[in-house]
């Protein structure tokens, strides 16, 4: 089976490029230089041409408040894009896995984890456009799985892992926010979650909304502190970077992030038979992997 994979270039493209190394489908991972989804024509031919018979979308604008700013190419790219793909997928009766994101949750209250069937709430322009996304594949009449992650964290590209990682080594303090829970998800735990469907063929039947991130609860500050301990163990206790709780106001931005944004995964776990990685286990993982990459290029 020949899969398109848009967005390869990226955290999660990048992980799905190690997650298929041993499958026996063709995964096709694609960028803008090689199909430009913006363009309805481009996605149309590419997708018939090269007779592909799923799309995974991973392409998105995520940089929350780049995007409070240019709301036009968030929505092209989250919205009107992953559209430009479902019809696609219509038009020539392929499935579609599309990602999604925990901010289309962001004006929501209370304190238990987000299922599937609440109502949203995005507070800003990336949860909006990636809401419209979710909406424009399911107008489409297309066989689909869209699945919402969050706090998506990897060895690849820009995240806040490996921005950590360089702060707590560079400066004596930081200051991190206490006052927003979520849970990090390790990009390729998502991505070997998603090629075990794709290749048991358990997205047959399952269309639908889905959430995936790794299990536990914690706020950024938890996430800092955590990440210090991973990678400085045997630090001396006096030559770490203080790390100190503060609140989301006194680090004013232009996008509003979830105050609460913990995803119930139960509908992912009793659906496709996956377990699901605790989040300090995945990050000691990729912490390895980052410094051991760190270590050959020295």
């Amino acid at each position: 089976m020949r899969i398109l994979v848009t967005g390869g270039e990226g955290q999660l493209g990048n992980c799905l490029q190690m997650a298929v190394a041993k499958s026996s489908n063709e995964y096709i991972f694609t960028d803008v230089d090689d199909i430009d989804i913006t363009d309805p024509e481009a996605v149309e031919l590419g997708v018939k041409v090269n007779d592909f018979q799923l799309i995974v979308n991973c392409a998105a604008f995520t940089d929350v408040d780049r995007a409070e700013r240019q709301e036009d190419i968030a929505e092209m790219i989250n919205a009107t894009a992953a559209g430009y793909l479902a019809k696609a997928a219509k038009d020539n009766g392929i499935p579609m896995i599309c990602i999604s994101t925990d901010y289309v949750f962001g004006g929501n209250l209370g304190n238990t984890p987000r299922r599937e069937d609440e109502p949203v709430n995005p507070t800003g322009a990336y949860g909006r456009t990636k809401l419209h996304g979710e909406e424009a594949i399911m107008a489409s009449g297309c066989s689909y799985m869209i699945i919402r992650t969050a706090w998506l964290y990897s060895e690849y590209g820009r995240n806040f892992v490996k921005t950590m990682l360089r702060l707590i080594n560079d400066r004596k303090e930081l200051n991190v926010v206490f006052d927003q829970i979520g849970t990090p998800t390790y990009a390729q735990d998502l991505a070997d979650a998603i090629v075990d469907i794709i290749d048991n063929g358990k997205y047959i039947g399952n269309d639908g909304i889905y959430h995936y991130s790794n299990e536990g609860v914690c706020s950024w500050y938890d996430f800092s502190k955590m990440i210090q301990e991973i990678s400085q163990p045997d630090a001396d206790g006096k030559s770490k970077c203080d790390i100190r709780p503060c609140h989301s106001k006194e680090f004013p931005s232009d996008a509003v992030r979830p105050s609460f944004s913990v995803l119930d995964k139960t509908k992912f776990k009793d659906t496709f038979g996956l377990s699901i990685p605790f989040w300090v286990d995945s990050l000691r993982k990729c912490i390895e992997n980052i410094q051991n990459q760190n270590h050959e290029e020295a």
